[in-house]
């Protein structure tokens, strides 16, 4: 049965609750134990699926098609394990639920209150696949004290009483700010933080305190005499140049230790961390650099592409490179040339979407890497934005377009190269969507597999024919250009295998010029780099030795 390890936070938001508890999941991996990451939201959406880029950042995919806080991307980065949708949930699916068992009658006509029900539901969900590994490490989002989080909090105290004792342990981060006129950590903030959680029935048995720089001893023992926690469980997470090196920083702060302490878990198997030395030494060892431009259209929140720039450092960690990336937004082009603002960099990268804003910019985008022979990556978006360039500038489909556009303007304008996609196949069943239906959670979500064309560049690349990759999205290039586009010279080298939908496109004259359809950012992790984003970086590397 599983250990549980619930992590909580204090004092402001984004302090990194996400990439502590991926990096502590890496080192209990290195000591040889099992592990599975999760997240619990506080938030009343039921998924961050319909929510704005701008306000929760990226939405991760997992393969069963959960859409998901992109803090699984770490968890996923982190420790290899693939996300399932019952590693994510959000007050608003647990509050769904209740009310359709309600409806159902399932709860014998009592009368449904946050306790218990609602905190059961949470509960039960904590327990799923306890049995699977050695430790289970449950992420809540948000800060003690917000109003949402009260159930959850709840659910992991009464939860933790339910186990049996040494079963679940409390880990809060929390944030030191210096104050630099006295030159002092202060940690005040934190001691409140710990006293709100303990008011709800919570103590923490490790802090972890977020600071600029090392924690003065003196300070430390404060910490620890007024949270009431082990001086060696005050733990120091310093601002770090690379969030890979945060497993090797928080190793050498103890946070492992204290962890299988917490638990009495003696003597404690000793850890390989020859991954993360390798990981580290091909981050801070570089042997060159290249520049890539990311034209996107929600390029004001860098967190809007968190994957994609990571699988880009990937993909510069396999070939001893530093990418440096220069966001790019794409309604620049609206009032200049493309030439003044993708001048000089050795590789371009466009990627997915949704609307028409910033869809020129990304076409003009593509038309310069297609015509000055730079490598180009189109992702999802990216790659419809690349296939009606070519429509337009090389096949002659002049009016070439997206029939998403049309049904934002209200009316036809455009050839629809690309069309909303109503019928497709997900295993042995047949799927079918309409414009109408509700946009959560309606798209091609999840990992499908395509049939490579054999001899071509992506085959070579994937080193085979056959792939799976995660999808999101709901509308797709039409099948019905294929030949004319083929004929301008733009090959459909990657397809479902039933033939019906394109999945990756390419031009055969041009050094390195791909767009697929699905987000393979999804599944690159930094000891293991997506194949596209490490031949794509290849590319860009070689490009930077013409320039």
């Amino acid at each position: 049965m599983a250990r549980y390890i619930f992590i909580t936070g204090g004092v402001v938001s984004s302090l990194g609750k996400g990439l502590a508890s991926a990096a502590l999941g890496a080192l209990l991996q290195a000591r040889g134990y099992s592990v599975r990451l999760r997240k619990l939201d506080p938030y009343l959406n039921v998924d961050p699926g319909t929510m704005s880029p701008f306000e929760h950042g990226e939405v991760f995919v997992t393969d069963d098609g959960a859409e998901t806080d992109l803090d699984l991307g770490h968890y996923e980065r982190f420790t290899g394990v693939a996300a399932r949708t019952t590693d994510s949930v959000s007050s608003g699916r647990i509050y769904s639920t209740v009310l359709e068992k309600e409806r159902r009658g399932d709860y014998l006509g009592k009368t449904i209150q946050v306790i218990p029900h609602v905190t059961n539901e949470i509960k039960d969900f904590l327990r799923i696949g306890e049995d699977e590994v050695d430790f289970m490490l449950c992420e809540i989002g948000g800060t003690v004290g917000d109003i949402e989080g009260l159930p959850f909090f709840e659910a992991i105290r009464q939860f933790s009483q339910d186990k049996p004792r040494g079963q679940c342990i409390f880990m809060h981060l929390t944030l030191l700010p210096y104050v630099k006129a006295s030159g002092e950590l202060k940690t005040k903030p934190t001691q409140h933080s710990v006293k709100e959680l303990r008011s709800i029935g919570i103590a923490p048995d490790i802090l972890v305190c977020r600071s600029e720089g090392d924690i003065p001893e003196k300070e430390r023992e404060k910490l620890a005499l007024f949270c009431n926690v082990r001086p060696d469980s005050v733990i120091a997470a310093k601002d770090l140049k690379s969030i890979y090196e945060a497993p090797l920083a928080y190793h050498r702060e103890g946070l492992d230790q204290a962890v299988l302490d917490a638990f009495g878990i003696a003597p404690a198997p000793k850890p390989d961390l020859s991954r993360w030395d390798d990981v580290a030494d091909r981050i801070y060892n570089p042997e060159g650099e290249v520049n890539i431009a990311i034209v996107g259209k929600y390029t004001q929140l860098e967190d809007a592409y968190k994957s994609i720039a990571e699988a880009l450092t990937h993909g510069g960690m396999a070939n001893r490179v530093k990418v440096n990336i220069k966001w790019v937004d794409a309604e620049v082009f609206d009032e200049s040339d493309a030439t003044t603002h993708l001048q000089g960099f050795h590789a371009i990268l466009v990627p997915g979407g949704f609307g028409e804003r910033g869809t020129e910019g990304k076409i003009k985008a593509a038309q310069f890497a297609r015509e000055h022979k730079v490598p180009y990556l189109g992702i999802c978006l990216g790659m419809q934005m690349a296939v009606i360039e070519a429509a337009r500038n090389v096949a002659g489909l002049e009016t070439a377009g997206s029939e998403e556009f049309d049904h934002e303007a209200g009316k036809k304008r455009f050839e629809p190269v690309v069309y909303h996609l109503k019928e497709w196949v997900q295993g042995n069943q047949t799927v079918e969507r309409s414009v109408g239906d509700d946009k959560g959670g309606t798209m091609r979500l999840g990992a499908y597999s395509a049939t490579l064309e054999p001899g071509s560049r992506v085959a070579q690349v994937y080193g085979t024919c056959d792939i799976e990759e995660r999808h999101r999205h709901r509308y797709e290039v039409a099948v019905k250009y294929r030949e004319q586009l083929e004929q301008a010279g733009l090959k459909f080298t990657g397809m479902s295998p039933d033939g019906r939908l394109p999945e990756i496109v390419e031009w055969v004259d041009h050094p390195w010029f791909i767009g697929v359809q699905f987000h393979p950012e999804l599944k690159s992790k930094p000891f293991d780099p997506h194949p596209l984003f490490k031949d794509f970086v290849r590319a860009a590397k070689e490009e930077s030795r013409l320039v």
